[in-house]
């Protein structure tokens, strides 16, 4: 995640006070912007969605493990909330074919961006929940913005590489 949008998620919170984390208290059909912002802060990224809606995106890494996509109708009020860092997402993207743009869609921002020093590749970082199980996700891309590689390795805090025990 950037630094702005990590100061503007803190802010959002303290400022909030009842800022919530998934907007679970938000209704569909009922609730507008206003209360989306009031509910959720900020989002990191808005983007254009299927007929008319924008989608809000507000990644909670990367201390949390979700990213929400809000979709706002173009009356400004909720259609609808969803968790967009799934391991059904993940499985959506193909390597040779999905696009920059379609995995921004699919999983929202990365929590990190880079770039290989060897390879041609940007690198999107992601990390998400499978159930209970924490993974990392890469996706790798070359110049022409399509996926070349994506990796899930298990999060060093689920396999620690002293095995799991605890230290003493």
């Amino acid at each position: 995640m950037k630094a702005g949008a990590v100061a503007r998620l803190v802010v959002a919170l303290l400022a909030g006070g009842c800022a919530s984390y998934s907007g679970s208290s938000l209704v569909p059909g009922k609730s507008t912007e206003r209360e989306i912002e009031q509910t959720m802060g900020i989002p990191d990224l808005k983007l254009p969605g299927k007929a008319g809606e924008t989608v809000w995106y507000f990644p909670r890494g990367p201390a949390g493990w979700h990213t929400y996509a809000v979709r706002v109708g173009p009356d400004g009020v909720l259609r609808g909330i969803e968790q967009r860092l799934t391991v059904e997402n993940v499985n959506k993207i193909v390597t040779g074919k999905t696009t920059k743009q379609e995995v921004l869609e699919l999983l929202g921002p990365p929590f990190d961006e880079s770039r290989l020093p060897l390879k041609p590749l940007d690198v999107w970082h992601y990390q998400f929940l499978d159930v209970a199980y924490k993974w990392n996700l890469w996706v790798h891309f070359s110049d022409d913005g399509v996926v070349r590689e994506v990796l899930k390795l298990p999060h060093p805090e689920q396999d620690p590489p002293w095995g799991g025990a605890d230290f003493p």
